[in-house]
C-alpha cells in the first residue's frame, strides 16, 4: 500500500497520551508529513500538532486522515463516524492500523468507493506472497531485533537510515508494522501475514538490490517471546541479514504480557539470533546495541550503556538520544 500525504493524525478520545501512540510515533519522524491534529471532546492526548477541524486540514491541503490512536480491541468507536465520513466527504483518503478494517464500518467502504477515494488498512496486508525460499539476494540487509516485544526497533531502524543517508549511504527504511508504513507511506504489517508467509513477506520488502545499497527492516516481536517469536523468525530467515543490531529496555521486570517470564540476558538473546540467522545467512553478525534509556536518569543511563559495551564488547548506544552513529560506523 502506498498512502499519501501530508496527513491530519486523528487522536479521537484517546484517554490517555499511550492511547495515541502510533500517531505520536508518526509525528516525531515525519513531521513535514503531519500537518495538524483532530481531537475529539474528551481526549487526553496531545502529540503537539496543530488542533485542526476536517475544513481547516483540507483547506491546508491535508491528502489523507491518519488514525493514530490504538485501542484494546483495534475497533472503531461510534464517536468517530461523524469525523470519517466528514474526511471523505471533502475528499481525503482514511487510513487506519487497527484491527477492525475500515470497510467494515456501515455506509464507509460505499462510500469512499463512489467518491474515488482510498481506505488504507495498515495492519491487513492487500497483496498475496509466495513462500520464502532463501535465494540469496544482492544487496545488503540490517534487521533490528528486541530482548522483549516495544523496545524501541523502529526508532533504532529508523535512526540508522537517518545516518546512512546523511552520510550519502543507499539506505531505505523497510516498514514492517503500522506505525512504520505510516512513516514511510508504504510496508507490510508482517504480523497480520499468515505464518507460512513471513519469510516470503520479507523477502518481498528487501529484494535484490545494488551491492552498496542497506536495506534497513524494522524489527517485530522477539524470538525470546513465548507469544511473538513467530514474526522475528520469519524477518530473520526471509530478510537473511548482513548484520543485526540488538535493541533493549533495561528497566522491565519481566517479559512484557508474561510476568512468569524474566526478560533474557542479552548475550543469550544475540546468540539465540545469530544461531537461527545462519541458517540462511552464514556470515550474519551483531554489530551493535540500541538501549531505550528513557526510564533510567542520565547518570544510570550511561553507566549501563558503558558497562553493557564492555561487557559485551559491542557498541551500545541509545540511538533516538545520540544517533546511531557508532552502529553504522560497525557495519563497515
Amino acid at each position: 500500500m502506498k498512502i499519501v500525504p501530508p496527513y491530519l493524525m486523528f487522536l479521537g478520545d484517546a484517554p490517555d497520551q499511550l492511547g495515541a501512540k502510533t500517531a505520536d510515533g508518526v509525528a516525531k519522524w515525519r513531521p513535514d508529513w503531519c500537518l495538524g491534529q483532530l481531537r475529539l471532546e474528551g481526549c487526553q492526548a496531545d502529540i503537539g500538532l496543530k488542533d485542526m477541524t476536517l475544513e481547516e486540514a483540507k483547506a491546508a491541503g491535508v491528502k489523507t486522515l491518519i488514525l493514530g490512536v490504538t485501542n484494546q480491541g483495534g475497533f472503531f468507536n461510534d464517536s468517530w463516524m461523524e469525523t470519517l465520513h466528514g474526511a471523505l466527504d471533502l475528499g481525503m483518503d482514511i487510513a487506519s492500523g487497527l484491527h477492525m478494517r475500515l470497510g467494515d464500518v456501515p455506509g464507509l467502504g460505499e462510500k469512499a468507493a463512489k467518491l474515488g477515494l482510498q481506505l488504507y488498512d495498515a495492519r491487513h496486508p492487500t497483496q498475496d506472497f509466495a513462500v520464502g525460499k532463501a535465494v540469496p539476494r544482492t544487496g545488503k540487509r540490517v534487521l533490528t531485533v528486541g530482548t522483549d516485544v516495544s523496545v524501541g526497533k523502529m526508532f533504532t531502524s529508523l535512526c540508522i537510515e537517518k545516518e546512512m543517508k546523511a552520510r550519502g549511504m543507499k539506505a531505505d527504511f523497510c516498514a514492517t508494522g503500522q506505525t512504520g508504513i505510516f512513516i514511510v507511506g508504504e510496508g507490510v504489517s508482517v504480523d497480520a501475514v499468515v505464518a507460512d508467509f513471513i519469510s516470503g513477506a520479507a523477502e518481498t520488502l528487501s529484494p535484490d538490490n545494488d551491492p552498496d545499497h542497506w536495506d534497513v527492516i524494522e524489527g517485530q516481536g522477539s524470538l525470546m517471546h513465548a507469544s511473538y517469536a513467530g514474526v522475528t523468525l520469519g524477518l530473520l530467515h526471509g530478510s537473511q541479514p548482513d548484520a543485526i543490531v540488538l535493541c533493549h529496555e533495561p528497566v522491565r521486570p519481566h517479559m512484557r504480557g508474561t510476568p512468569h517470564i524474566p526478560m533474557p540476558g542479552l548475550q543469550a538473546t544475540i546468540d539465540a539470533n545469530i544461531a537461527a540467522g545462519r541458517l540462511f545467512n552464514p556470515d550474519i553478525r551483531c554489530i551493535g546495541v540500541s538501549v531505550n534509556t528513557s526510564g533510567l536518569s542520565a547518570v544510570d543511563a550511561a553507566k549501563f550503556l558503558t558497562d553493557t559495551e564492555a561487557e559485551l564488547e559491542l557498541p551500545c548506544v541509545d540511538a533516538y538520544k545520540d544517533g546511531a552513529a557508532r552502529l553504522v560506523d560497525a557495519l563497515s
